[in-house]
């Protein structure tokens, strides 16, 4: 209902929608606000889950990375017996 009251408003001003609908004009800027708040939130949220997924990659190259140098090193401590 909120969404398309919402859309209802874009459309023909807040005003008008308010008076069609039997709402308070005040009632849909705050349902409006509330919206582009959820919005920033989960556009955040994702920028955020896309960051994670990029270090957990980056962690397991390196996690990778120390695993061959550890077999390189006792490879090289053994040469050197």
């Amino acid at each position: 209902y909120k969404a398309e009251a919402l859309k209802l408003a874009d459309r023909i001003g807040y005003t008008e929608a308010a008076r069609q609908l039997g709402l308070h004009e005040s009632q849909l800027y705050g349902w409006r606000a509330k919206q582009s708040h959820q919005q920033t939130v989960s556009s955040r949220e994702q920028e955020q889950a896309a960051e994670i997924a990029k270090l957990k990659r980056e962690l397991l190259i390196a996690q990778e990375e120390v695993a061959i140098l550890k077999k390189a090193s006792a490879y090289f401590a053994r040469q050197l017996k």
